[in-house]
């Protein structure tokens, strides 16, 4: 006797209702990896994501500057005394003769192009940025990693030179370094030494800091049983430290990275405002600001622009920064 039909269509559509139920849980549970995890969380936070839009509208200024230049203003180191009032030094016009022609004004007595200075500024401080972010990031990492894996006397010195380095006068020795170095170094000369120097000084004095999160992260990671399982199966001491645990610590690397990026613009704009940095006629934001001291009161517009080009780089920075802390290391508070 043969089952009713509405019956085998019943156990059809229960079928294809169970079928369709575990395509939906397989989909729940496929497993993501950890970059996807971070792109979803970071997505949901609106400010990173404007910083991080911001930033990359930085890099391509800085890296198209001279066609930036070509079509919106006039070279970087032009003269238009024409446009200079002859008694007072100031533009000519209202807010530091800001036009058509000059869209960020004028310098005082020189009369060259704030926005063309502004444009080709941003190329010497992320340049100095993140080259100094790059040398401080390889050697903390290597002595961080060092450190935190061999532990004992190895672990005591290098820790002592970081302590040591963490206290020592960061601006101070490179302004007497600067005073005293020759106009030709190592094949570079002019901006390129002084370039040079800023970003191996302030590397340097910066891979303390991430020497020491990579060393603790490293005291915890070592006693991973992952880790344990790879020394019992023979694996060396090198395959150890770049296969099990540097993967892991990319995370806190790149996290730090991306928030000292930030405090080497704002050392570099210190050292150019003190007269440490790139030498005229090269623009430098700091520079700009040096010399606005003299003119803020007839021309406060010159002081009001390079200040408004740091704070809006160094805020899109430390907005893309804890956005991308906080997406790596959600558990983690600020």
């Amino acid at each position: 006797m043969t089952a009713p039909l509405h019956d085998t269509s019943a156990d059809a559509d229960k079928a294809a209702a169970v079928d369709v139920a575990a395509d939906v849980v397989k989909k729940s549970v496929e497993g993501r990896s950890l970059r996807q995890i971070a792109w979803t969380r970071l997505k949901r936070d609106k400010l990173a994501l404007a910083g991080g839009v911001v930033v990359i509208f930085l890099v391509l200024v800085a890296i198209f500057a001279p066609l930036i230049v070509s079509l919106f203003g006039h070279p970087p180191n032009e003269f238009h005394q024409d446009a200079i009032d002859p008694l007072f030094g100031t533009p000519k016009g209202a807010f530091g003769g800001i036009s058509s022609d000059f869209l960020l004004g004028l310098e005082p007595q020189n009369g060259r192009d704030v926005f063309s200075r502004i444009v080709y500024g941003a190329r010497i401080s992320l340049l100095v940025a993140f080259l100094a972010a790059l040398v401080a990031v390889l050697l903390g990492t290597i002595f961080g990693i060092v450190a935190g894996y061999f532990g004992g006397w190895v672990d005591a010195i290098i820790s002592r030179v970081m302590d040591m380095l963490l206290a020592f006068p960061q601006l101070l020795f490179i302004i007497s370094l600067v005073s005293v170095l020759p106009s030709d170094l190592f094949g570079l000369t002019g901006t390129s030494v002084r370039i040079a120097v800023l970003v191996m000084v302030i590397g340097f004095f910066g891979w303390p800091y991430v020497g020491r999160i990579v060393r603790g992260q490293t005291l915890s990671l070592r006693e991973k049983e992952y880790v344990e399982a790879a020394r019992s199966l023979g694996a060396g001491q090198r395959y150890v430290l770049f296969k099990e645990l540097l993967p892991n610590l990319v995370a806190p690397i790149t996290v730090y990275t991306t928030l000292m990026i930030p405090t080497n613009i704002l050392t570099e704009a210190a050292l150019s405002f003190l007269g440490a940095g790139v030498r005229p006629p090269t623009a430098s934001w700091g520079q700009m600001l040096s010399k606005a001291v003299e003119y803020y009161q007839e021309d406060p517009m010159f002081m009001v622009v390079p200040g408004v080009a740091i704070f809006v780089t160094v805020l899109a920075f430390n907005l893309f920064g804890d956005g991308v802390r906080d997406a790596l290391d959600p558990k983690g508070t600020r």
